[in-house]
């Protein structure tokens, strides 16, 4: 069990995000906040796959207008994406300052992975190690992922799809809690994959970089299956914009009406509070 979050640091955390999200009228004309039931990207979800160095993050910030002419996001540690209001939910820069903490450079978790004692690593990643990096950046993100379900924010999760069960509990969560679904699959070769994996900070190398890639080509068609109409597929092997039919597709998906019932009964219950307040 991962340890919780003091009342201390959860307001630090909610405090970064209030100021983050005032910071996104930089992208786009001035407007009145509002807030609650009226935030923009209510009750939609949008889900990422895609294995090592397919691109997702950096798709999800083109497809989202966060990102300047040179490719570079307009907040490198944003918790929102954008105008629409979806939140970023992925414990990568959690993890990452933990590491900071510890004094581990990134780049040399392979290396301690490959050590002789398990001791170290332990420290880092066991999933049985409740101060491990990872369980702490884990739960750093599993509180601030309640704050965002509580109010019923939008959200962008961003995930690898190598895990189909997984992503089956996940939607399915979400569609109890009233959400709208969506999954944006990012595509690559495995050459691709391999080549862009090498020169990433955190690699993790040929061999696990096939062993997901190929987990999740194998879920591809059960993924479109799963979410039907609300699916889109990019093929990301030469970097390069989204095509503009899947632009198109997601800001149409993240500004509609929620289509959820359970949803729906949700906004209704929320008016109806604000009306005899």
């Amino acid at each position: 069990m991962t340890k919780p979050l003091s009342s201390v640091n959860l307001r630090q955390l909610v405090r970064q995000v209030i100021t983050e999200q005032r910071h996104s009228s930089m992208l786009c004309a001035p407007k009145v906040i509002q807030e609650g039931v009226y935030d923009p990207g209510i009750l939609k979800a949008v889900f990422t796959a895609g294995g090592p160095g397919s691109g997702k993050s950096y798709l999800a910030d083109v497809v989202f207008g966060v990102r300047t002419a040179n490719d570079k996001p307009f907040f490198e540690n944003a918790s929102f994406v954008g105008s629409n209001g979806l939140k970023y939910v992925n414990s990568d820069r959690f993890f990452e300052r933990e590491l900071d903490k510890l004094g581990i450079n990134p780049k040399d978790l392979r290396d301690i992975a490959d050590l002789p004692s398990d001791e170290l690593w332990n420290i880092v990643q066991s999933a049985d190690e409740p101060e491990s990096a990872r369980n702490v950046a884990k739960g750093y993100l599993k509180s601030l992922r309640n704050l965002y379900e509580e109010g019923r924010l939008g959200m962008l999760v961003d995930g690898t799809g190598g895990k189909y069960d997984k992503m089956v509990r996940e939607k399915s969560l979400a569609d109890a809690m009233g959400y709208d679904t969506y999954m944006l699959f990012v595509d690559t070769s495995l050459p691709v994959a391999i080549e862009r994996d090498a020169k990433r900070s955190r690699t993790l190398g040929p061999e696990l970089v096939e062993e997901i890639w190929q987990n999740v080509q194998d879920n591809k068609e059960r993924f479109k299956e799963l979410f039907g109409d609300n699916f889109a597929v990019v093929e990301n092997s030469v970097y390069g914009p989204p095509p503009q039919e899947v632009i198109k597709d997601l800001n149409r998906f993240v500004e509609s009406p929620v289509q959820n019932s359970i949803g729906q009964a949700w906004i209704q219950g929320e008016l109806e509070q604000k009306k005899q307040s």
